[in-house]
Order: C-alpha cells, then sequence, then structure tokens
C-alpha cells in the first residue's frame, strides 16, 4: 500500500467509525425515547435490553452506513483540502480519481457487505428484534398496587388495600376476592393488616395476613344465596401465595412476524410476488368467467333474431332459461342479475387493491435490497468532491452538509415509494428515485471538482458579481 493510500484511509477511517457507532447511538436512543413506557418499568433484566439493543443497532445499520461514508468523506477531503495536502497532491501530477481511489475501494466492499446485509442478516435482525419489542409491550409492569384501588394484574385476583406504609410491605384494610376457580365473588378474605413479599427469586407473592375473616359460598348452590351455606372462618394469622408468572416475559412464536416484508430475503420476496400475481390473475380470469352467467335472453316479438342467435353455443342454454323463467318478470330479474353483478365486481376491487398494495410493498422491499447497498458509493460520490469543493474539515459544515444531503435521501426515498405504491409511479422509477437524483448530484460535484472550482468560497461570488456589474455598467454606457 503506498503512502498516499495510507494517508487517505488514516484520515477516513477515524470519522467513519466515530460517525458510525454516533448515529447508531443516536437511533438507538430514538427507540429509547419513543417506547419508553413501554420499555422500562417492568423488571425483566438488563439482559433482556442488551439483547434489544443489539438487535436494534444491526436494523439501524442500513440508516447509519451511508450518512458515515458521507460525512468522513467530506471530513476527509474537506481536512486535505484546508491544510492544503488535495493541492500538494495535485500538484505532484496526482489526479483526484487516484487520490479517492483507497475511499471508492472500501466504499465498493462496503456496498457488497450491506447487500449481504440487507439480504441475510437484516431480516434475521427485523425478526428477532421486533417479535422481543412485541413481548416487552405486551408483557405487564411491576407489581404496583395503589391504595383504594381494587388491583386485578394478578391473574385470578381482585385486591384492594386501604392503607400502604412507606416500605411497600405493610398494608391495612386489605381485600382478596379469590376469582381462580371462575365462580365469581364467592371466596373474600378480610384482614386488618398485612405484610406483602416475593419469595423463590420472586417467583410467588405472599400476603401474611392477621386478624380477618375468610368468607366461603357452597359453589355448588348456584345463583341462590343462603346465609346458611356461607361458611365463615376466622383468623388470627393466614397466608395466600400468589404467582407471579404473569410478569415474566412470555416469548411469542417467531413465525407470526415472518410474513412481513421486511423480514423476507430477495429469493422469499421474489416468491412472494409471484404467489400475490398469481393470485391477481386467478381473481381476473374468475370473475371474467363469472359474470357472463348474468346475462338472460327472452323471447321478444323481433323472434327473427332470437332464432337466429339460436345457433351460438353461448346463448342457447341462457335462452332456454329466461324461457323456462316464467314466474319473474324480465326486469325484476334483469335489475336483480345487476345488482348482483355490481357486488361482485365491488367485492373483487376490493380485493385486488389489496393485493396489488400488498404486491407493490414487496417488490419495493426487494428493490430496497439494491438500491441500500448502493447508496453507499452514492453517498461517497457526493461527499468526497463536495469535501474537495469546501474545503473545510471538522465537525462544523460537513456535518451541516451531510444531515442535509440524508434527510434529502430519506424524504426521496419515501416520496418515491409513496408514489410507487399508490400507482402514481412506475415501481422500478420509485424505488430508484432517491439514489438515481442524488447520484446526478455527485456527478455534478465531482465535475466541478475536477475542474478546481471555487463554488463555496466567497471571492468566487464576488469576483463573479463584479464582473456581471461591469458588462451591465459598459451596456448602460453604450446605450
Amino acid at each position: 500500500m503506498r503512502k498516499i493510500d495510507k494517508l487517505v484511509l488514516k484520515a477516513f477511517l477515524g470519522p467513519f467509525v466515530l460517525t458510525f457507532l454516533v448515529v447508531i447511538f443516536i437511533f438507538l436512543l430514538r427507540l429509547v425515547l419513543f417506547y419508553f413506557v413501554d420499555l422500562f418499568g417492568k423488571d425483566l433484566g438488563a439482559f433482556v435490553y442488551v439483547e434489544l439493543f443489539f438487535y436494534f443497532s444491526l436494523i439501524t445499520i442500513p440508516l447509519a452506513m451511508p450518512l458515515s461514508v458521507l460525512l468522513s468523506s467530506l471530513m476527509t477531503f474537506g481536512k486535505l483540502g484546508e491544510n492544503f495536502e488535495l493541492t500538494a497532491l495535485k500538484s505532484a501530477g496526482i489526479s483526484i480519481f487516484r487520490i479517492m481511489r483507497p475511499i471508492l475501494t472500501v466504499s465498493v466492499f462496503l456496498s457488497i457487505f450491506m447487500f449481504w446485509f440487507m439480504n441475510v442478516a437484516l431480516p434475521w435482525a427485523n425478526m428477532k428484534g421486533w417479535s422481543l419489542l412485541y413481548d416487552i409491550k405486551t408483557t405487564k409492569t411491576t407489581l404496583n398496587i395503589k391504595e383504594g384501588i381494587f388491583y386485578t394484574d394478578l391473574t385470578g385476583y381482585s385486591i384492594k388495600v386501604g392503607k400502604k406504609y412507606p416500605d411497600n410491605k405493610t398494608l391495612k384494610n386489605l381485600i382478596i376476592y379469590d376469582h381462580t376457580h371462575n365462580d365469581g365473588n364467592r371466596h373474600v378474605t378480610l384482614a386488618d393488616s398485612a405484610l406483602m413479599y416475593t419469595i423463590y427469586n420472586k417467583q410467588y407473592l405472599v400476603f401474611e395476613l392477621f386478624n380477618g375473616k375468610d368468607y366461603l359460598e357452597d359453589a355448588d348452590q348456584g345463583a341462590v344465596v343462603n346465609p346458611t351455606e356461607l361458611a365463615v372462618h376466622d383468623f388470627k394469622k393466614s397466608k395466600v401465595v400468589m404467582s407471579l408468572a404473569v410478569f415474566d416475559l412470555q416469548k411469542t412464536d417467531e413465525k407470526q412476524f415472518a410474513h412481513h416484508e421486511i423480514m423476507r430475503n430477495n429469493n422469499q420476496l421474489a416468491d412472494d410476488a409471484d404467489s400475490i400475481s398469481t393470485r391477481i390473475t386467478n381473481i381476473i380470469n374468475s370473475f371474467s368467467k363469472s359474470y357472463n352467467v348474468n346475462f338472460l335472453y327472452f323471447v321478444s316479438p323481433i323472434k327473427v333474431s332470437l332464432q337466429l342467435l339460436k345457433n351460438k353455443d353461448w346463448v342457447k342454454p341462457r335462452l332456454q332459461k329466461g324461457l323456462n323463467d316464467s314466474k319473474s318478470s324480465p326486469y325484476d330479474l334483469a335489475g336483480q342479475q345487476a345488482k348482483n353483478m355490481i357486488s361482485s365486481a365491488q367485492s373483487n376491487k376490493l380485493l385486488l387493491e389489496n393485493y396489488r398494495t400488498q404486491l407493490n410493498k414487496t417488490n419495493l422491499e426487494w428493490h430496497h435490497k439494491f438500491t441500500n447497498a448502493l447508496s453507499i458509493l452514492v453517498m461517497f460520490l457526493i461527499g468526497a468532491p463536495l469535501g474537495a469543493i469546501i474545503k473545510k474539515g471538522g465537525f462544523g459544515i460537513p456535518v451541516v452538509v451531510a444531515v442535509s444531503f440524508f434527510i434529502l435521501l430519506y424524504i426521496l426515498t419515501q416520496q418515491g415509494d409513496k408514489m410507487a405504491k399508490e400507482g402514481a409511479l412506475i415501481l422500478q422509477l420509485g424505488a430508484w428515485l432517491a439514489n438515481s437524483i442524488l447520484a446526478l448530484i455527485g456527478a455534478y460535484f465531482l465535475k466541478i471538482a475536477l475542474a478546481d472550482s471555487r463554488l463555496f468560497e466567497t471571492d468566487f461570488y464576488k469576483v463573479l458579481w463584479d464582473r456581471l456589474s461591469t458588462k451591465l455598467r459598459r451596456a448602460k454606457t453604450a446605450e
């Protein structure tokens, strides 16, 4: 490896790694803020959250990688230009393409890696991450019994506490309804005071009751209440043990999420698209074959025409049906058949719209496996020449420019997808809209960088304004 390659790569790798980690951290912070209520307060253990953040770190890589390449390319060539190293290299007869070659090589390898990642690792990470997030969201919050309110999160029990002391263990005036047998409010326990604590590594909750009564109605008597069939037990001390399994993380079958587009690889997406296309074709063909049965032909005064039509095979069964149906008026029958056709057409139209939307989503996801990989090269094509033009390193101007182009990439991608799903734009064009426009912008910046343009320097515009002013004055004098 030559010294020039080491110089450029050393200037590139540091900002790239730092930017990559910062972007992933920002997206993880966004996840935490968005699902804060669902994630915390459930005593699930640190390992569950580490696992969740690991999966979502992988999920954010397709967003973090293009932005990291763009920003690090801008900073690298901006710093080289700011320190006049870029000028010195050009003076030595080294072309801008030769200077960019090391980072271009890295960008190509990153694009290849990104395609593999999008096709293999990302579907797996999406399935694991989103299914785990669903499990966490559906897990009940930690036991939190409040004063004067019936607590029903413990399966089979309804608990009310009159007073709860600051130690969160000592309770006063406790009422417990036992619904474990699904027989209504037939078993009620009242206690003057109680101690609440957990045992066996928080697997069970224990209420140690003092000075109370236990009311048990005979469940075999049905809805009829007889005071003589009500058993009352006085106690000085008693215990009620409840399972806390309801607060454990319940694993959902991941196959329930496997049908979603973001959890499929390219081969699976292609198969899904073929299946949906086949369903659409079958619906259209079935409707085309079925609607003819709604047309009937009746005998009219012009019998000559009917005699001519009798020779047609597709007319005979409908004509005979119409002749045999003497009970109904032809107009009533025609009206009913028209309503049937409209109803069938409307239901088929809704079904076709749903399938076509699903087909567009599937095809878009298939294309995005490629567009997200190539967006790395597009971001390099913008960042490297733009850094050479700006000639500013650090995290100042490069960050502003990089974030602006990343937002533009995101907006164009979302808009292209939206138009493609709605059928306002050809699906392939909508999927590749962002990369196409930004590649043209990058090519323009590369052309300016090759010409050593001072597009982003104030002196350039000052000289341009002076020249324009001089021409305007000369034109005015000539008049």
